[in-house]
């Protein structure tokens, strides 16, 4: 039966036709399910399109109220304007009345301006041929006046312009003599005063120049042992110090010669040592010299020490104070310096307290007014410099800087106090005694002192008395007046201050001497 194809067939024809029936089966159902998904569509668009009608009608009545009330806002925008509008209006129109009136008052103005000013132009054509009369008349006595004085205009006008000059030139000149010479004596009167309490408070002990120290011996023997086999023991001093020993023929004594100050006392101190012991050979020389050396830089913190009691400045950096020590074995002109920078300091104090100044500030500007000659020896440049850079490297107060820069003049000051120091530094300076110079120097500075008056014109000749520190010019007569002799000091006063280097003060007199000789036969 398997083998028979007709089996196979019936087979076959019963799957189509089952397939069909099922696909027929199929459709149907596929068909019954589109139908239903068509009605279940149009209901849902049925649905939208009421809901969709339903919100139209809805905002519809909402732009209806919206277009109402877009009215009624500009209905009331439209009231509040026309209002505006209105009032407006009325301003306008009584600004315009204003301005009527005020035409009319401006109308009325320039009607009474225009009378005053034709009433104007008549007074101004009178006055200006009234000024044409007297021009001329004032021309007529102006020549009649130059016939009678037999003069013109210009020569009458210059004669009375230089005789007008003259007088007020002498008027000047004595007014300005008048006024100098009270100016003078006020200043004069003030500043004696408060040097003179300034000194009377403080003295100070006088010192005498040198360059060599003198050590005294037991004997002339002790000089051959300072000697030594061979200089051995000289030589030895010597190189340890710095210091040159004259050995001479004067009796019981050694001369030390030192440019340095410090090394000189250290070599007087060590020899003075070796001469009491007795024992006197390299080593004990170079032990002694070193002992000596301490000895003095703790005399020297010692002596800075006792200069900032005395002052009472307050702290200072111990730098400076051993600077300050190392003043007292330095001369200038023979003054001890730290004595004079201490007796500046007080003077400078004084000062500063009579005319209302810091007096403590103007003591430490003093006592440190020549710190720099503590290492001038030493350091390149003046000690004016080297000061003030020390001061400025320890951070001292700048009215001690400027102090220190301007003591010497070198520039000007700046503070009250700067100006006092200097004062103070000259005071001390120029007291009788303080300093010596010597006479090579004084007679130099005599003859230049001379030299500069004598340069003058009109200088007949001048003498410089006083030691110096005054020069007497005598002028002559026909060449130079009365009046002429105030400007010649001045003038004198100023190349003196310009090109000489002095002390203290120097007094300039002016004489002039009118001589009438006769002879009789």
């Amino acid at each position: 039966m398997l083998n028979d194809p007709w089996f196979y067939i019936s087979i076959l024809l019963a799957t189509m036709v089952g397939t069909l029936i099922g696909y027929l089966f199929r459709s149907q159902i596929f068909e019954n399910k589109i139908a239903r998904s068509k009605d279940k569509a149009q209901q849902i668009i049925d649905e939208a399109l009421k809901e969709t009608e339903n919100r139209k009608r809805q905002t519809l009545i909402e732009i209806k109220e919206e277009q109402h009330k877009i009215k009624l806002e500009t209905e009331r925008e439209l009231k509040e304007r026309k209002a505006i509008v209105l009032e407006l209006e009325s301003r306008v129109t009584n600004r315009e009345e204003s301005l009527d009136n005020r035409q009319k008052s401006i109308t009325k103005r320039e009607e009474q301006l225009s009378v005053k000013e034709e009433k104007l132009e008549n007074k101004s054509y009178e006055l200006k041929q009234k000024e044409e009369l007297v021009i001329e008349k004032l021309s007529q006595q102006d020549n009649k006046l130059q016939e009678i004085a037999n003069l013109t205009k210009d020569q009458a006008q210059a004669i009375i312009m230089k005789k007008v000059e003259e007088e007020m030139s002498l008027e000047i000149s004595q007014y300005i003599k008048d006024e100098e010479d009270k100016a003078k004596f006020e200043a004069d009167k003030k500043a004696k005063n408060y040097i003179s309490l300034a000194i009377q408070k403080y003295a100070a002990e006088m010192a005498s120049e040198k360059t060599v120290s003198v050590v005294s011996l037991p004997d002339d023997d002790m000089k051959g042992r300072i000697i030594g086999r061979e200089g051995r023991n000289i030589r030895t001093i010597e190189t340890l110090t710095g210091v040159d020993l004259i050995i001479d023929d004067t009796p019981e004594a050694v001369v030390l010669s030192c440019f340095d100050p410090v090394r000189r006392e250290v070599a007087k101190l060590a020899l003075e040592t070796l001469v009491q012991d007795g024992r006197i050979h390299p080593a004990r020389i170079e032990e002694v010299v070193e002992k000596s050396r301490r000895d003095v830089e703790e005399r020297i913190r010692e002596l800075g020490e006792e200069a900032v009691f005395e002052t009472t400045i307050g702290r200072l950096h111990p730098d400076l104070v051993k600077l300050l020590g190392r003043l007292n074995y330095r001369t200038s002109y023979g003054q001890n310096v730290l004595r004079h920078s201490i007796e500046t300091a007080f003077i400078a104090g004084k000062l500063a307290a009579e005319i209302g100044e810091d007096e403590i500030l103007a003591r430490r500007a003093g006592l440190l007014h020549d710190i720099g000659k503590a290492v001038d020896h030493e350091v390149e440049g003046s000690h004016v410099e080297i000061g003030y850079k020390i001061a400025q490297k320890y951070r001292e107060h700048a009215v001690v800087l400027d102090a220190i820069a301007s003591h010497h003049g070198d520039v000007e000051p700046k503070s009250i106090i700067a100006s006092l120091v200097a004062a103070a530094d000259a005071l001390s300076a120029a007291r009788p005694g303080a300093r010596s110079e010597s006479l090579e120097n004084y007679v130099n500075r005599l003859e230049k002192l001379e030299d500069i008056t004598n340069g003058f014109d009109g200088v007949e000749k001048s003498f410089a008395i006083q030691a110096g520190r005054e020069v007497r010019v005598l002028v002559k007569p026909e060449t130079i007046n009365d009046v002429e002799i105030h400007r010649l000091a001045r003038d004198i006063k100023k190349a003196i201050e310009e090109q000489l280097n002095y002390p203290g003060t120097i007094k300039v007199t002016v004489v002039r001497e009118t001589r009438a000789v006769e002879v009789a036969k």
